[in-house]
């Protein structure tokens, strides 16, 4: 199977949907040809489809996702790009207010079929307002699909997935993992929202991680097997809704179970996953779960505090080793 790199199997998504849909537009800052997108996700796309279909919008994220919740009630499809994921709180009552609610409240007369693509994560050493983990707002949000894909192959095709479910769905895409590579199909396919994934089978502790945590997750998992220790990687990849059963299946098997997630520990989706498995599991672990996340502090811009603030190899395999 080719290989290819994170960006171009989102931007091969966009561009088969363009091409599949009529009714389905892209707006968002500078992504049409002049810039391509801050990450060159949208590369040709405008050039292809047009300017129509490929908008470039003023600088104002409350107006592009109520453009994009506006446009999805009059029956079009939305895909709407915010240049850093830092800046959705700019828009927040458009997403938490307005796009998770009118389902609901117009009692299915109404639905809201847009996907906000957007980009997070401590990379490149862009500092505090441009570096934060934001998923777990999101997730806090009855209405809201929100999906972290780790590998090209489930990038490609939970964003196929996210264009053509008729709810609002959260996509975030870490900045690390643009120029990472894997391989994709050339032909067609669907990745289905709400169905975790199996990275690497193992037997004696369950690392369940998300976005680029996954890639940390795996290199442990190869060193840890060096001293015999089994690790198995489980990447929920759909945070809601959330694959329950596989994560709760993987724990009963090892008995163990270290979560991993870049955000700050606080309030992150560290303590929904410890939940699911106390209320699915419990009767079948050997010791108590432990997370590994980010430190409670502003991301710094310096390179070496930046990594330090945010998970490693070398503190996940310090956590399985302790509950080993």
């Amino acid at each position: 199977m080719r290989e290819i790199k994170y960006v171009e199997a989102l931007n091969e998504a966009l561009r088969e949907e363009l091409i599949r849909d009529p009714d389905l537009v892209l707006i968002g800052e500078d992504i049409g040809k002049a810039w391509q997108g801050a990450f060159k996700v949208t590369k040709g796309l405008q050039e292809e489809f047009g300017p129509e279909r490929v908008r470039d919008t003023p600088i104002s994220e409350a107006a592009i996702v109520g453009c994009a919740v506006g446009a999805s009630l009059t029956g079009m499809r939305v895909v709407a790009e915010i240049m850093f994921g830092d800046l959705l709180t700019l828009a927040m009552d458009q997403i938490c207010n307005q796009a998770a609610k009118i389902y609901y409240m117009f009692g299915g007369q109404a639905s809201v079929p847009i996907v906000v693509r957007t980009n997070f994560g401590a990379a490149g050493n862009y500092g505090a307002h441009h570096s934060q983990s934001l998923e777990a707002w999101f997730v806090h949000v009855p209405g809201l699909i929100v999906i972290q894909p780790s590998t090209p192959y489930d990038a490609k095709g939970l964003l196929k997935s996210a264009i053509r479910d008729p709810n609002p769905v959260m996509f975030f895409e870490h900045k690390y993992l643009y120029k990472t590579s894997g391989p994709v199909p050339e032909e067609e396919y669907l990745v289905p929202i709400g169905v975790a994934d199996v990275k690497r089978e193992g037997s004696d502790v369950t690392i369940i991680a998300t976005s680029l945590m996954v890639l940390k997750a795996l290199k442990a998992a190869e060193e840890l097997a060096k001293e015999g220790i089994s690790a198995e990687v489980v990447d929920p990849r759909t945070l809601r809704p959330l694959d329950r059963k596989t994560l709760a299946d993987s724990v009963k098997k090892t008995g163990r179970v270290v979560i991993v997630h870049e955000a700050n520990k606080t309030g992150g989706l560290c303590g929904e996953f410890t939940r699911v498995i106390i209320e699915d599991a419990f009767d079948y672990l050997d010791a108590p779960p432990i997370s590994v996340a980010g430190l409670d502090t502003p991301i710094p811009v310096e390179p070496r505090m930046e990594q330090y603030v945010i998970p490693n190899e070398a503190r996940i395999i310090e956590s399985v080793k302790k509950i080993i």
